[in-house]
């Protein structure tokens, strides 16, 4: 990852590596001749193996890119909101987050996403932070990288609760 700065402020740039390892021999000559298997790299990182989702013949055992735009905007909402949570002193002590995607697939075989619920499960140290613990995720939401740069609703059904360790 480099960044430079610019008239809007720090300019980040990601260099990822995606390789197609489906070719079973003759290539794309036919539709269903080929596996979607591919390997996501980043230098110096563990490689991904992912596929296309089962609808679209993909390899199950694997991530699809649905599956990591979903990762990433929970992934990315988590990291401000522990950030944020860490300012306030709201002692977070567990988080667990269930989030889900909507696709929506078109008449033409096109598609994209209507939404994405996070529906995180907070624990924190103490009851007396769970309001502000709660009101947080909006504040998280507005700062994500992932959750604006989308077109679509990314929506929170939070819950929070005392840690009973």
């Amino acid at each position: 990852m480099q960044f430079q700065i610019n008239s809007m402020g720090k300019e980040h740039k990601y260099e990822t590596k995606v390789e197609w390892t489906g070719n079973k021999g003759t290539g794309t000559s036919n539709y269903r001749e080929f596996e979607r298997s591919h390997t996501i790299s980043v230098e110096k990182k563990v490689s991904i193996l992912c596929s296309s989702d089962p609808a679209f013949r993909g390899d199950s055992s694997k991530y699809n890119p649905e599956e990591l735009l979903v990762s990433s905007i929970s992934s990315c909402h988590m990291l401000w909101y522990l950030h944020l949570c860490s300012e306030a002193k709201v002692v977070v002590l567990e988080y667990t987050d269930f989030a889900t995607g909507t696709m929506v697939e078109k008449a033409n075989d096109s598609g994209q996403f209507s939404e994405v619920v996070l529906k995180p499960l907070v624990k924190v140290k103490d009851a007396s932070m769970i309001d502000e613990a709660q009101a947080l995720h909006k504040k998280a939401n507005e700062f994500c990288f992932i959750a604006n740069s989308v077109n679509f609703d990314v929506r929170h059904q939070s819950t929070c609760v005392e840690f009973e360790g």
